[in-house]
């Protein structure tokens, strides 16, 4: 007999992430509260101590405002924007320090604009890091030749403590940049896991919804053939038929509210017995064989198992005899008249085979000779508390 696994459904793909307006408020908010403070007063003391004249108060100021207007659209997570200009201006600022001003101080806006900027290269960020010391260090070392200071200590002071600062300033912000990433990924994961929690929910319900009307369509299609059969040989069972077909339909809608309020439960017992009832009204043998009792918490997945099942058989079968085994820890339906070919797509068993599964169990199909087996198998509540 050859077995096959129910089809899974595919969830959707999710889109593209990026960063929620939350966890971009919480980081902007930390990194300026933290990191900010300290930058401006860093920045204001360059200006004071580099600054010979107005003229050169001014420019570092220009150099300063760049570097801050820099790191605040860095901590709001979108320094693309404003990164060319910024770097430009300090770059800019760096050159005026080390020719005109005479300050090695002047390099501060351009090493807080760049080293925030290249990290954020989509790609050739170590390409971009290198320039950016190199250009760092080239310029301060023209100073040497506009300059009569002591050649040692000129090298020093423009060209190997601005360049050296640059490299293990830019060094630490790849690090930080990972730091960034990681948290992304977190975020990521967190969206995608409430994503597809929406997902199962909503499969969830459509399939018990897919159960509900499914189910009462069928039956409500037989029991008015058979009233049609019986209206002019037996006019009383007609009746009788349609007043079953009013309560299944009234016993629906009451379903189907419960549904949306989250209030639906099934009952093994009932289910079989609404499925042999079914099953005989169809003019289909039943046999229904009850091996032990099942928990009532298994016993609510079996009978959807059982409900959808008796909905495929009606549906999908030329059945004359139906077998239903309930034990300890499953059900197995067996019925005749499968037709031939291979089995047909079950989308309802489809999303009951994840149900099963999530509670541990495994939900399987068979078909061979005429005869299709469906059968659920769950866990027993001592053995899964065990894990």
């Amino acid at each position: 007999m050859t077995s096959r696994p129910v089809k899974r459904l595919r969830a959707p793909t999710l889109a593209k992430w990026e960063f929620s307006d939350a966890t971009k408020g919480s980081l902007r908010q930390i990194n300026l509260t933290t990191q900010l403070p300290p930058l401006a007063l860093g920045g204001l003391a360059v200006v004071a101590l580099g600054s010979d004249t107005w003229g050169d108060a001014v420019v570092l100021t220009v150099g300063l405002v760049a570097a801050l207007v820099a790191f605040v659209r860095w901590a709001a997570g979108d320094i693309s924007r404003v990164a060319l200009p910024c770097v430009i201006v300090t770059a800019g600022v760096w050159i005026y320090g080390v020719l005109v001003a005479g300050t090695g101080m002047a390099f501060f806006g351009l090493l807080v604009a760049g080293t925030l900027a290249v990290p954020q290269l989509s790609r050739h960020r170590i390409a971009g890091a290198v320039a950016l010391v190199a250009f760092v260090t080239v310029v301060g070392a023209m100073r040497l030749l506009v300059s009569d200071d002591e050649f040692s200590s000129a090298l020093v002071e423009y060209a190997i403590v601005p360049g050296g600062l640059t490299a293990v300033l830019i060094g630490l912000m790849f690090p930080n940049k990972r730091f960034y990433d990681v948290v992304a990924e977190l975020e990521q994961s967190r969206q995608r896991e409430a994503e597809l929690a929406v997902m199962r929910e909503r499969m969830r319900f459509a399939s018990d919804l897919h159960d509900i009307q499914g189910h009462t369509l069928h039956v409500v299609k037989l029991k008015i053939a058979l009233a049609q059969k019986l209206v002019h040989t037996d006019a009383d069972r007609a009746q009788e038929e349609l007043r079953e077909i009013h309560a299944l339909v009234g016993d629906t809608i009451t379903q189907t509210k419960e549904l949306a309020y989250a209030q639906r439960r099934l009952n093994l017992s009932a289910e079989l017995e609404n499925a042999k009832n079914l099953f005989e009204a169809a003019g289909i043998r039943v046999r229904v064989v009850r091996e032990a009792e099942v928990d009532t918490r298994a016993g609510e997945l079996l009978g959807q198992v059982l409900r959808e099942t008796t909905t495929n058989i009606l549906r999908h079968a030329e059945a004359s005899q139906v077998t239903i085994t309930v034990a300890a820890s499953g059900i197995t339906i067996v019925n005749d008249g499968a037709r031939d070919g291979p089995p047909p797509e079950l989308r309802g068993l489809a999303a009951l085979e994840e149900r099963v599964a999530a509670d541990g169990g495994q939900l399987t199909v068979e078909q061979r000779d005429g005869r299709f087996v469906t059968a659920a198998t769950l866990p027993q509540p001592g053995v899964q508390e065990d894990r």
